[in-house]
């Protein structure tokens, strides 16, 4: 699939243009690439901005969302690897949304120096929104929440991705069947970061791919590990169960972990859990989803456990009397069988007896 230009864009002109064009396409009847109509804004950052649309070329119009990605590079050599890099990444969030928990990708292209992903669009609201509306979560409330996260996680790690941005805004609930559903994957971005660092292009808010607070230390030494989205998804807890976010909480003076015990109301084990989800060190922290759940399997049936635990010896009671065991079940085809049998050594006995009289008779 050919679907970038050989050209090399001036970006702080053209960055600046195609974005106030695009944003000015906003309401219009006029179409973005002759198919899409640009209904609203839907969020921007420092790698671009996210627009709600319409596919006026497909029956009935869906809805689609599309996120407008910009490098920062100048370079012919630059320009080639991020278009290479985004190519590559577009077609993993492809094979990614084959999951109904993540967006199906519908399209990707480059125009005039600008990359360009199409997804699907999920009809809901996020998490940070339910919070807002309806409260904090409990403890049981959580662990649901967990028992739907865990395994959209780890199909994703199994497909060798990093999420890089997990938190309470980039999970989406949605509103046709409630499922959870993950949002705004930081994987794309982050090989666009490579090529503004290769560029020599350095700024602030193109050095790290996350979310201040739910980002834990080895991301923002650009280094991320599968650990690092179970950093985020326990931060997220602790948001479900507090209504706070990560820099709402007091750190501690001498690991600069946040203190959020006091803040929760939930079991000891269940705190276990998310203290070692939350640790600022690799060398603490899960190392995979699976332990994760492993982990809250446990907690979950130790209870359930301790109680059919036998602590008393069993009672001696008298041998039972030994009952003949039941014959096994014969089906007629195999008794027709049986009897015929029988019938021929029968009476190949009666022959064998006469020829034998017979002979005795004669002798």
């Amino acid at each position: 699939m050919n679907c970038f230009s050989g050209n090399i864009p001036n970006f702080q002109d053209e960055y600046s243009l195609q974005r106030n064009q695009l944003a000015h396409l906003c309401g219009s009847q006029q179409l973005f690439r002759d198919r899409y109509i640009i209904l609203r804004i839907l969020g921007r950052g420092g790698f671009g901005i996210t627009f709600l649309a319409r596919n006026a070329r497909l029956p009935g119009n869906p809805l689609c969302v599309i996120k407008q990605l910009c490098p920062k590079t100048t370079s012919t050599k630059s320009w080639e690897k991020a278009c290479q890099r985004f190519e590559q990444e577009a077609k993993t969030l492809a094979q990614l949304g084959s999951h109904s928990q993540v967006p199906m990708l519908l399209d990707y292209f480059e125009t005039n120096g600008e990359f360009y992903l199409v997804q699907e669009y999920v009809r809901g609201y996020t998490l940070a929104r339910e919070v807002k509306r309806n409260g904090t979560k409990s403890e049981t409330e959580v662990k649901q929440f967990l028992r739907e996260i865990l395994p959209i996680l780890q199909y994703i790690h199994q497909n060798r991705v990093i999420h890089r941005d997990i938190k309470p805004q980039n999970l989406l609930r949605c509103e046709d069947d409630q499922r959870l559903v993950m949002i705004d994957f930081g994987a794309v971005k982050e090989k666009l970061v490579e090529i503004t660092e290769d560029s020599g292009y350095k700024t602030a808010t193109t050095n790290f791919v996350g979310t201040m607070g739910f980002a834990p230390p080895e991301q923002f030494a650009l280094r991320p590990v599968y650990a690092s989205d179970i950093y985020a998804v326990g931060i997220t807890c602790l948001y479900l169960l507090t209504g706070k976010g990560p820099l709402d909480f007091e750190q501690d003076a001498y690991t600069g972990e946040i203190c959020w015990q006091k803040e929760v109301n939930i079991s000891d084990n269940f705190a276990k859990i998310l203290g070692k989800m939350v640790k600022f060190s690799l060398a603490d922290r899960f190392k995979t989803v699976d332990d994760v759940i492993k982990a809250l399997n446990l907690g979950e049936n130790l209870p359930n456990l301790s109680n059919c635990l036998t602590t008393k010896p069993l009672r001696e009671f008298p041998p039972q009397p030994q009952q003949t065991p039941p014959q096994a079940y014969i089906s007629p085809t195999n008794k027709t069988a049986i009897a015929i049998r029988e019938w021929k050594a029968k009476l190949n006995n009666k022959q064998l007896h006469r020829q034998l009289n017979s002979y005795l008779t004669s002798v």
